[in-house]
């Protein structure tokens, strides 16, 4: 195991705990029964994942001199509350059954109204209590990231980082919206969803969070690297999340396979497809793209369309050249040499997932 790697289940070890302490500080708030599986709920949402978001905020920290505080860690804890919650609106808004193998939010407090033979639309009861979770959870990642116990002129510094990223990650889930919609899908329209949903509050944001946290300020070279390596590392990552959402294991992903399909997303997988398509692969395509009753064989077919097209391969050569671009750009920047070589295994680590 390398020393990045070693660090990195640090990282994990150390979220997890501020995760845990945080939750118990909060069980006197919502200690009625009827809240249970809202807690409940809550618990299990915030026990996966792979910390990647702290990870890239630990060592935008370390990089520029922080060291290992307990409240650094919870201050970065904070982006793991704000993901589960753009991840339990994400869920609403795709209609999406899974999440990391198990029932997405809504799902499971349909199932709580169904078998408890409630009035009314377990469905809508479902989708309400997701959304109700998801701004819980955004509520606590800001309460969590203001009481970390970080000193208050490094928190001051970098609350502005912080509001712009959860500006910036609501737009990006509008954009994604609107892209279904009209679906204009073009390689433009593509990029732009992929850096402003995902790209940078995966990783710009947090680095530069971490950068600002230790650096009590915004120096011009900070921007220079989160831009370099941050913002080109997310769209890489997001890229690799549209691969995985057509091709991934579900084992692997957590959601059946070809989700993304039956959701219709309007990736940069799918305006590769159909810009290199002929007539009639573009008429399937377009046909079948969205139809949440698509069968494992209507998958299989569109699979086959987009390696046919390339754009498969097309899409792999943009996530190496963004990974390229993104290496490059550390090796001038002014970080500690540790840092700089852990944000480069970071970097291959996030956007080279299995599929």
């Amino acid at each position: 195991m390398t020393a990045s790697a070693a660090r990195l289940d640090t990282v994990r070890s150390e979220v997890d705990r501020s995760i845990r302490r945080f939750l118990d500080r909060q069980r006197p708030l919502v200690s009625a029964p009827e809240l249970a599986p809202l807690v409940s709920a809550t618990e299990d949402f915030l026990s996966g994942g792979k910390r990647l978001r702290p990870a890239f905020c630990y060592w935008g920290w370390r990089g520029a001199g922080g060291d290992d505080d307990p409240a650094f860690f919870t201050a970065a804890a904070s982006l793991e509350l704000l993901q589960a919650s753009a991840l339990a609106h994400d869920d609403v808004m795709d209609a999406s059954d899974l999440r990391r193998g198990m029932p997405s939010a809504h799902r499971r407090f349909q199932a709580i109204h169904e078998k408890a033979g409630w009035h009314g639309s377990a469905e809508q009861f479902g989708e309400g209590a997701a959304i109700l979770l998801g701004n819980l959870l955004l509520v606590w990642s800001g309460e969590m990231w203001r009481t970390s116990g970080l000193p208050p002129a490094a928190l001051a510094a970098a609350q502005p980082v912080y509001d712009y990223m959860r500006t910036e990650l609501m737009c990006g889930q509008y954009l994604d919206l609107l892209e279904q919609a009209h679906g204009e899908n073009t390689f433009e329209s593509a990029l732009r969803v992929a850096l402003f949903k995902s790209g940078k509050y995966s990783v710009e944001h947090p680095l530069r969070l971490g950068l600002v946290l230790a650096a009590q300020g915004l120096e011009p070279w900070i921007d220079r690297l989160c831009e370099g390596y941050g913002r080109n590392v997310g769209i890489a990552f997001q890229l690799r999340d549209d691969i995985l959402g057509v091709f991934g294991d579900p084992a692997e992903t957590g959601k059946p396979a070809g989700d993304d399909l039956r959701e219709g997303k309007r990736t940069m997988l799918i305006a590769r497809t159909l810009a290199a398509a002929s007539p009639e692969q573009a008429r399937q395509v377009r046909l079948t793209l969205g139809d949440p009753d698509l069968d494992a064989q209507g998958v299989d077919r569109l699979r086959g369309i987009i390696r046919e097209t390339g754009a498969l391969g097309a899409c792999e050569e943009m996530i190496k050249n963004y990974l390229d671009d993104a290496l490059n750009s550390l090796d001038d920047a002014p970080i500690t040499p540790e840092a700089r070589s852990a944000l480069a295994d970071l970097a291959v680590a996030a956007t080279s997932r299995r599929t």
